[in-house]
């Protein structure tokens, strides 16, 4: 595997030259810039797209929650900082880990371990067809089987999964489109704005097009009717 790349973004130098010393020593870990003004950083992040950022939170300009809101979607953040009350808002913006100041060593080893971990799963993934995922889960990354999901349910900013012999959802900071995107267009489809459904665990739809799956009996209006029509000739014996 290629080195990770990565970029540092701090307003203090001595924190800029810290986080540099790690870099230098870390094996399998490159550094791509390093910036103490956030502004700067913004159009180098988008045009050299590493794979981590190690971003200050509380920066001039451009605070570090705002800048983490702009990133490449190839992009990770570790965030770094001296206040621990901004750990539960981090989560927000999937952040793969959180320092407190002064970061140590040891520390910034164990995120940079957890990076590793999150694109070799993520290359495993690309490579041959998942049979899990993973979502992250009150701060937490947990590993789902794909054939236990039923259905996910979108409200707002957040999703929910519903999953094969858990009568509790499983509730994650994400959009539709992301987990459109993620889960296999073989086994599920969007039949509403705010429902994926897994096709193969469908008990029946009647004739007002409501499907029934799981505990939940789901309209399919008419925005959707028209790929869901496609989707039940193709499966079914007339």
């Amino acid at each position: 595997m290629k080195p990770m790349t990565c970029i540092i973004v701090d307003d203090e130098p001595l924190a800029v030259r810290l986080l540099e010393s790690y870099v230098e020593k870390t094996p399998d870990l490159e550094l791509m810039s390093s910036f103490t003004d956030s502004i700067n950083a913004i159009n180098a992040i988008k045009a050299q797209k590493p794979d981590l950022l190690f971003l200050d939170i509380q920066m001039p300009n451009i605070d570090g929650m705002e800048l983490a809101h702009s990133l490449p979607e190839e992009t990770r953040v570790v965030f770094t900082t001296a206040f621990k009350e901004y750990a539960f808002e981090s989560y927000e913006v999937n952040a793969l880990d959180f320092l407190l100041k002064p970061v140590r060593y040891n520390k910034f080893l164990a995120a940079v371990e957890k990076a590793k971990k999150f694109y070799d799963q993520l290359q495993a993934s690309q490579t041959k067809a998942p049979s899990t995922i993973f979502i992250k889960v009150d701060g937490e990354w947990q590993n789902i089987a794909i054939d236990q999901i039923l259905y996910v349910n979108g409200m707002k900013n957040y999703v929910m999964f519903y999953l094969e012999g858990n009568p509790k959802a499983m509730i994650s900071h994400l959009t539709m489109k992301a987990v459109e995107d993620m889960l296999p267009s073989d086994k599920f489809l969007r039949i509403h704005r705010s429902y994926i459904v897994a096709v193969d665990k469908i008990r029946k739809v009647d004739r007002n097009d409501c499907v029934y799956i799981g505990k939940e009996i789901i309209h399919v209006p008419e925005g959707y009717q028209a790929t869901f029509q496609m989707f039940m000739e193709k499966h079914s014996l007339t």
